[in-house]
């Protein structure tokens, strides 16, 4: 259980678990658990993994277990970053049944979801191992869950790229254009933001990165490039920018971009069409 100790943060847990309790449990709670069950009747179960992959999300399926109430004990037999295999078990819990029921879709939704961008994020890392490239995310993610999904790229051995508008600044195409040309709009950002945040800027040819790296770049993303010309970019670059690559980047191709030489590819795959990991939550028989 060595597991991925990057962390999150546990106000942005518990507030994502209660909203997402209240949503499953309304104003009336769970019927069918109520109806169905005795009111004192005590389970035991086990998360297992229906299919191999990357665990990520235990601390929210905690968190939604110790929420429902009722003293629940839920014990992590995984650690967020841990592989599983087929037929593995991965938490196991215990207490009231009709709490046990009452959480688990919540649990699992979040564990699920999560270790399915692990995966995925881990199939990324692993196709590029052996080069100097690293796999990072993008800001395409689910509206409200980017903290978590992001969290997940971590755990899959992913790097995250800028969490959203306000901790970096990336200069792209619509910028460009309307700022009047590479040159100018870089040149306006250096100018304006503050000496601890990075500046980024996108160019979609040759041309336009010689034009960034003369006024100055130190982040370039490269967009859309084929291999060929992401390799001329690396030669023309020479070392002076840290480049990045982006666009169109799917599993089968993402070995032969790293192999250009580019520093970082990043990829919006890995948080939006990553399938869930199938994990299923299976009451113990005695």
């Amino acid at each position: 259980m060595a597991g991925f100790d990057g962390g999150l943060p546990t106000h942005l847990i518990e507030t994502a678990v209660a909203g997402a309790l209240t949503e499953d449990l309304g104003l009336a709670g769970d019927l069918t658990s109520r109806a169905s069950l005795p009111a004192d009747a005590v389970a035991t179960a086990t998360i297992g993994a229906r299919e191999p992959g990357v665990i990520a999300g235990l601390p929210l399926a905690a968190s939604a277990f110790r929420q429902i109430g009722g003293d629940l004990v839920f014990e992590a037999l995984l650690a967020d970053g841990d592989r599983v295999d087929a037929g593995g078990l991965v938490a196991r819990v215990s207490g009231n049944a009709r709490l046990v029921m009452s959480a688990e879709r919540v649990a699992l939704n979040f564990l699920n979801h999560l270790s399915g961008i692990a995966t995925l994020t881990r199939a990324y890392a692993d196709a590029v191992a052996g080069t100097r490239t690293r796999i990072c995310d993008t800001r395409k993610t689910t509206p409200g869950l980017r903290a978590f999904q992001k969290y997940a790229v971590r755990c899959g051995g992913g790097a995250n790229h800028r969490f959203a508008l306000y901790d970096a600044i990336l200069i792209k195409d619509n910028h460009i254009a309307v700022a009047g040309g590479v040159r100018a709009a870089y040149q306006r950002a250096r100018e304006t933001a503050g000496h601890l945040v990075a500046i980024e800027i996108e160019v979609q040819t040759l041309d336009e990165l010689a034009e960034a790296l003369e006024a100055g770049a130190r982040i370039v993303l490269l967009d859309n490039m084929d291999n060929e010309t992401l390799a001329s970019a690396v030669a023309l670059n020479a070392g002076r920018a840290v480049l990045e690559a982006s666009g169109g980047v799917k599993l089968d191709r993402v070995r032969a971009i790293a192999q250009t030489g580019v520093n970082f590819i990043s990829t919006s795959q890995i948080t939006m069409a990553a399938p869930p990991l199938d994990l299923g939550l299976d009451v113990e028989i005695r």
